[in-house]
């Protein structure tokens, strides 16, 4: 069955505009929903901890900046715009004791929710508004006067006005412009896990890093295999992007594309289905998040084991040097800018 579409005609701003929100953190998604808000004309505050890095960046912005408790409590709609392993803590000290009934929680992701790594009360609406873009993207397109396809979902509706701060709030950050899509919070966190661990950065990964060392142990040079299967990797993605697979089909040479419909699913063929969808059981029934909740309680001991023989694999040795001289790209090194994988190892 397919989604139910909303559009600007469908979403009333002052649903949102009336309250005070707050945004809790102030990382990608975080900085974008409250831009957006606050230059939608709602009032926004955001919560961080005493001694966050991101305080002064906030109140630089235009932002009242308040200890996350406090901004829970002086809030009607309160965004947990933290990390998945953080919730739990964040929530228990500072949110849970600060929750009044008819509040609203609104997340970006539904991790916490659907696996129950926090309990909300009944008395409070949660929510979900996922924009599908990272935030910057949110932030860029919503100033171009444009927007970023949106997921809402509804987990629990107390006030029966659940729906309609979902769809305001995502109409304040831009969602509405592109279309916003109604969901769950189960479906959205499963499709979610799936598609970054089978295809969007496990597999993707994976199968370059394999394509990478079959020439290279066949003698041909590890430039070459670095540019044959990684660096126009973005080349096809971004024409899949613009007009799907067959558009990307057309692009290429007919010589690309009989050796994209011949060979293709000789490699990936029923053999990787079958996993993948072993794996989807896997995520289905709470197995991968139990898994990831336990080694961040462990301090990522494992994660940042992987990280580091990753990390010393030879096509990132030949990328560093070949990405040295492709000036377009910039200075940019690994580890810059802010993610949910430095929160892990411990830097913000």
């Amino acid at each position: 069955m397919a989604a139910k579409i909303y559009t600007e005609k469908d979403a009333n701003l002052s649903s949102v505009k009336d309250k005070k929100l707050a945004v809790i953190g102030f990382g990608s998604q975080g900085h974008a929903h409250a831009l957006n808000l606050k230059d939608s004309g709602c009032e926004v505050i955001i919560g961080l901890y005493p001694g966050s890095k991101s305080r002064e960046v906030a109140e630089k912005l235009g932002f009242q900046v308040m200890d996350t408790g406090e901004a829970v409590a002086a809030a009607e709609v309160i965004m947990v715009a933290v990390p998945d392993t953080v919730i739990p803590a964040v929530y228990e000290k500072d949110i849970a004791p600060n929750l009044a009934e008819g509040k609203c929680l609104l997340f970006s992701h539904g991790f916490a929710v659907h696996f129950e790594t926090i309990k909300a009360p009944e008395n409070v609406d949660v929510i979900m508004v996922a924009p599908k873009g990272p935030g910057h993207t949110v932030r860029s397109q919503f100033v171009e006067k444009k927007g970023v396809p949106t997921l809402i979902a509804i987990h629990t509706d107390f006030t029966g006005k659940a729906h309609e701060i979902a769809l305001g709030w995502a109409q304040g950050i831009g969602g509405t412009r592109a279309g916003v899509f109604e969901t769950n919070f189960r479906e959205e966190t499963v499709t979610d896990l799936f598609g970054e661990q089978v295809v969007l950065c496990g597999g993707a990964s994976a199968l370059v890093k394999a394509g990478f060392e079959t020439l290279v142990e066949a003698g041909y040079q590890p430039e070459m295999a670095y540019f044959e299967c990684l660096h126009e990797l973005k080349l096809i993605v971004d024409l899949m992007v613009e007009s799907g697979i067959a558009g990307m089909r057309f692009s290429i040479s007919e010589t690309a594309e009989y050796g994209d419909v011949t060979v293709g699913p000789k490699i990936i063929d029923d053999s990787v289905k079958q996993r993948m969808a072993e794996q989807l059981k896997v995520i289905e029934a709470g197995e991968f998040a139990k898994e990831w909740t336990e080694e961040y309680n462990n301090k990522c001991e494992n994660f940042n084991a992987i990280r580091a023989t990753e990390a010393k694999h030879p096509i990132e040795e030949v990328g560093g040097q070949l990405r040295s001289m492709m000036t377009w790209l910039g200075d940019k090194k690994v580890g810059e800018g802010q993610s949910q994988a430095s929160y892990v190892s411990g830097s913000k």
